[in-house]
């Protein structure tokens, strides 16, 4: 039945309706009878599958396709009228060849399936900040999932009989043939079309296809800031609390960081940490000149193997109930496994494949079988979690202090360092670098430039999207302060000097202390270093000399790095900002200085 009053909305439906040709349209509506039905007609179905309701209440496993386990990112395009505008990090297709291509696959897509109609608000409903999406999709787990991850149904509508404005996103799993897979992004079009997949990145069209893709897009149109960043707050025991953003590549602890708990030498002092988001944040410069930010998220889509007590004990809790799984071990009581998580490795039990599994088990080349997908994941509501921001819902958002940006890198960048201006800080952003690790396609060590771990979901040409940032800088009266961390740090013999994890709160404390002219640092070619005795170490035993090396700065490994960033600079041509070479050559200067 549909229920909105919107010409525009209720035309769009029928028509990809008429493409798609479901046999029958359910709207979403919000409530919890609707999903209780969805959640039972999918375990019918053999979509999902009920976990042990005593240990896991509203906890439920899905399985996907075999080829359809992570984002497909050579099947991702940016789809804008001139192939420029899209930029040479991103794939491009021309609109027309790309609604054509589509079209083909979409073609009675849905025959013997039903069409859901998922309207969704990315951030408060009403907020400024906010933005209005539609999914339209055939997939129960889909809609499921965005249940948990944005804010859905007929709230929504109201608020969009009051606009016109919506994200149009089409979403069909259709025959899950990789070979007719596509993820599509139309930003001109405000549109998003994903067809051939069922793994949460790629059509959980809210998350990463228009929190980022599109939103970075309108962002530069709108001039604010759609960012791949976590948001956290820092409570002291006078109720003062900073927030704090932080852009990070994958594998390099940001869901563990938003979520932080204090270490025990640090207890003392009274820290509360608040977990706004930890994946996208949408920024904007507030009447004061200060730059302002919201989670347009309200789920977690983390990645389940290594996730146990020791690094993220808030995690942990946050999934004990109303989480659905996808592609972990299924252990013999109905509960799941999956590598690296607590207690012990279970005797036996059914793989992410759906085959009977048992520790040791080999492949035929003779490498271990897994029990979960090295991507398995976890969607899980914001509110379970133990340090839940009470901010969540503020229409205001909350003011960021410091951007954080960091990487992967065992000999190269210091624990932390600060920038010289916010230019410099963009120049920081633009080098985010990580060495590849095993759990990562390439060769191990090899290292991959992320610029402000936004390189897979910038929506347009990255050049531009520096020339923004740039220019967004020189409109705040008082922007955060830029940083740059690295966990990572590894002696001669591989092993990782600083402990990270809980023990990284030392490092926030030392950068809010700059943020509040607390502590003075030292001026180095790469930027302001700490003083060893600025980083409060109580409780904390590293071996002797261990934080001088994780500070120290080598300039030979930075005067090779400098190459290398060079070249990466080089590939955006005319589009590349003139300040980021000053930023480059005045590097270059200090470093040979």
């Amino acid at each position: 039945m549909i229920f909105t009053h919107n010409k525009k909305l209720k035309d769009w439906v029928m028509k990809m309706a008429r493409l798609c040709q479901p046999d029958n349209i359910v709207w979403i509506d919000g409530s919890d009878s609707q999903r209780q039905a969805l959640e039972k007609e999918a375990c019918n179905a053999g979509e999902i599958i009920l976990l042990n309701q005593q240990k896991l209440p509203g906890c439920f496993l899905h399985r996907t396709a075999i080829d359809d386990v992570a984002r497909t990112e050579h099947l991702t395009f940016i789809c804008t009228k001139k192939k420029h505008d899209a930029g040479p990090t991103n794939n491009w297709m021309s609109p027309a060849a790309a609604y054509k291509k589509a079209k083909g696959i979409f073609k009675g897509a849905m025959v013997g399936r039903t069409m859901y109609v998922i309207p969704f608000s990315m951030g408060p409903v009403g907020s400024t900040f906010s933005k209005i999406g539609v999914e339209l999709t055939d997939s129960r787990y889909v809609v499921l999932n965005m249940l948990i991850m944005a804010r859905v149904g007929e709230i929504v509508l109201r608020e969009l009989e009051k606009q016109d404005a919506f994200t149009k996103c089409l979403h069909s799993k259709a025959g899950l043939d990789i070979n007719k897979r596509l993820i599509l992004h139309f930003p001109e079009d405000n549109t998003i079309w994903s067809v051939g997949s069922g793994y949460g990145g790629n059509v959980l069209l809210g998350k990463k296809c228009l929190s980022l893709r599109i939103a970075s897009y309108l962002a530069k149109r709108e001039g604010w800031f759609a960012e791949h960043m976590l948001i956290m707050g820092i409570e002291e025991p006078n109720g003062h609390i900073e927030y704090i953003a932080a852009a990070f590549p994958s594998a390099c602890g940001k869901t563990n960081l938003a979520m932080l708990v204090p270490p025990e030498g640090l207890k003392i002092k009274g820290y509360r940490i608040w977990t706004v988001g930890d994946d996208i944040s949408w920024m904007r410069i507030d009447s004061d000149g200060s730059l302002w930010a919201i989670n347009p998220e309200i789920g977690f889509f983390g990645v389940a193997p290594g996730t146990n007590s020791k690094t993220n004990p808030s995690m942990v809790e946050t999934i004990k109930k109303n989480t659905i799984y996808t592609n972990v071990l299924l252990k013999s009581d109905n509960t799941v496994w999956w590598e690296g998580s607590d207690g012990d490795i279970p005797d036996e039990g059914v793989d992410w494949q759906g085959r009977p599994w048992k520790p040791g088990l080999k492949d035929k080349e003779g490498k271990p079988v897994l029990g979960a997908h090295p991507n398995s994941r976890f969607t899980t509501p914001i509110i379970n979690c133990p340090s839940a921001s009470f901010r969540m819902e503020q229409h205001h958002g909350v003011p960021i202090s410091a951007i954080l940006f960091g990487g992967r890198r065992q000999h190269l960048a210091s624990l932390v360092y600060e920038a010289l201006s916010w230019q410099h800080g963009v120049f920081i952003g633009a080098t985010i670098a990580s060495e590849r690790t095993a759990a990562q396609v390439g060769a191990v060590g090899e290292v991959r430039r992320d610029p402000m771990a936004m390189l897979p979901f910038c929506g347009y040409n990255m050049g531009e999207y520096f020339k923004h940032w740039l220019e967004m800088g020189k409109k705040m009266a008082k922007p955060p302060k830029i940083f740059h961390v690295n966990w990572f740090r590894a002696d001669e013999n591989g092993k990782f000097l600083w402990p990270g994890f809980t023990e990284n709160l030392r490092i926030l404390e030392w950068i809010l202390d700059r943020c509040n002219n607390k502590v003075q640092a030292v001026n180095t070619a790469i930027g302001y270093v700490p003083r060893v005795q600025d980083i409060d170490m109580s409780g904390l035993k590293l071996s002797e000399g261990s934080l001088e090396k994780l500070l120290e700065v080598d300039k030979e490994e930075w005067i090779k790095e400098s190459e290398s960033i060079k070249k990466f600079f080089k590939q955006f041509k005319k589009n590349f900002p003139e300040e980021l070479w000053q930023e480059y050559d005045a590097l270059c200067s200090r470093l040979k200085s």
